[in-house]
């Protein structure tokens, strides 16, 4: 390649953990000596880091492929990468209906893409979708943000629900050492980080594959004795998490919460239905009423811990009176915000051949149901907030308002106020609330 234009694109789809993917391909592509541009039709290396989690997101990738893939009729020196879930999915497939990509990469080969490309820059077209242990993360991310970091824990997921296809496109669980983890943490702590967010499909299972027991038989290597052992880090200051399992989620992982004073008493936790029914179709091994539990024990530690979760809607077979039961739930527990979905058929999952499938109408009526709830209960919630005086790490101006700086209070609601981001950004200010909306707040800094 022309060493005067080695100019990458990352587009990013879908969670956290792809976003993650991404910054870690970044930084590889940095070490190779490529730079980042902002406009892809300027790079001459394009990567699509891609998301199947809901037909749309996976529609919209070929939109976007369709684009780039008539570039390589015209320029030699163009490189067209799909990586990801889609990636993984479809493999060969992929080059079949899109023959211009140079190389289909899963996430399972993230930390692969320098030796991946070097077979692509000698000529070959390469799909890398086999299943692989991850290697230890080597090269340091490109990050995003300059304040909070993301960090893998565990990848993969041995969960089987039967709509989800993680599992088939992110391979088994493999959970990384706590000392490479506290290492990165320190790492991003040098660099001038205030907080990290740990992350894993299943958080909670972090530590399942790794061996070693305490004296009791217990496993050593839990995901609460993980938070014990790398909270102490100096510089970092906040400290978050996701994905919880409620099937998994223990009290123990509570208390520790409740007494760490780095962790932010922040809990995201999906639920996907209130039916047990619903429930058992989806093969969640848990029911709502042991949700429920989770969620008074956290409240009864910590009464002003911020709850988010997941929920589907449109379940094959799923009645009114079981969507009703959902909205109970809501209703009951009032979370902070929730991350609401119609279900999606997506490929190689059992719930996609079901022939009890519910109509798109009957699902966006529902979704829209759903969400007028959420808004409603999230409002009430944000009422605690008014006239409090809140922590709030700057994270970045506001894009609607120049004036304004962003960032989060611990309970992880966005929130605004008035301030310079060259002098703010990074630090950790008291504001005090004086508006509160569903989802954000605003405020007055305290001096």
């Amino acid at each position: 390649m022309n060493e005067k234009k080695r100019l990458y694109n990352i587009t990013t789809f879908g969670c956290q953990m792809n976003k993650a993917d991404s910054e870690r391909m970044g930084g590889i592509l940095e070490n190779m000596g490529f730079e980042f541009t902002e406009d892809p039709n300027n790079a001459n290396l394009i990567v699509y880091n891609t998301c199947t989690i809901r037909d749309n997101a996976e529609q919209k990738i070929y939109s976007y492929l369709g684009r780039q893939a008539q570039r390589k009729h015209q320029e030699t020196d163009f490189t067209l990468v799909v990586s990801g879930c889609v990636a993984q999915q479809e493999g060969e497939n992929l080059l079949r209906r899109i023959p211009e990509l140079d190389l289909v990469m899963g996430p399972q080969h993230v930390n692969r893409l320098d030796s991946l490309l070097e077979q692509v820059f000698a000529g070959n077209q390469i799909v890398a979708t086999e299943p692989i242990h991850i290697y230890e993360d080597i090269t340091k991310p490109r990050r995003e943000s300059k304040v909070s970091a993301w960090v893998n824990i565990i990848y993969g997921c041995n969960e089987r629900c039967t709509y989800c296809v993680v599992p088939n496109v992110r391979g088994v669980e493999q959970s990384r050492t706590p000392e490479s983890i506290k290492a990165e943490i320190e790492e991003v702590a040098r660099q001038g980080y205030k907080e990290v967010t740990l992350l894993g499909q299943n958080i909670d299972a972090y530590g399942r594959d790794l061996e070693g027991t305490t004296e009791t038989g217990r496993n050593l290597y839990t995901f609460t004795d993980l938070l014990y052992y790398i909270h102490d880090v100096e510089g970092i200051e906040r400290i978050r998490f996701a994905t919880s399992h409620p099937r998994y989620f223990t009290e123990r992982l509570i208390k520790a919460c409740h007494e760490l004073p780095k962790v932010c008493e922040h809990f995201h936790i999906p639920f996907q239905s209130g039916d047990n029914d619903i429930l058992k179709a989806m093969k969640r091994g848990y029911t709502h009423e042991r949700y429920r539990h989770i969620i008074s024990l956290i409240r009864h530690y910590m009464p002003d811990a911020s709850v988010t979760g997941d929920a589907i809607v449109g379940f094959p077979g799923e009645t009114e009176a079981q969507f009703q039961n959902t909205l109970s739930l809501v209703n009951d527990i009032g979370f902070d915000q929730l991350n609401t979905a119609a279900y999606s058929p997506r490929p190689n999952t059992p719930a996609a051949l079901w022939d009890n499938q519910i109509s798109e109408q009957e699902k966006s009526d529902r979704l829209q149901r759903l969400n007028h709830l959420v808004s409603i209960k999230a409002a009430e919630k944000s009422q605690r907030y008014l006239n409090r005086v809140e922590r709030v790490l700057v994270e970045d101006v506001n894009p609607k308002d120049t004036s304004q700086v962003m960032g989060r209070v611990e309970g992880n609601r966005l929130t605004f106020f008035k301030g310079d981001i060259t002098s703010l950004k990074g630090k950790i200010l008291p504001v005090k609330i004086t508006q509160v909306r569903s989802f954000s707040l605003t405020g007055e800094r305290v001096f």
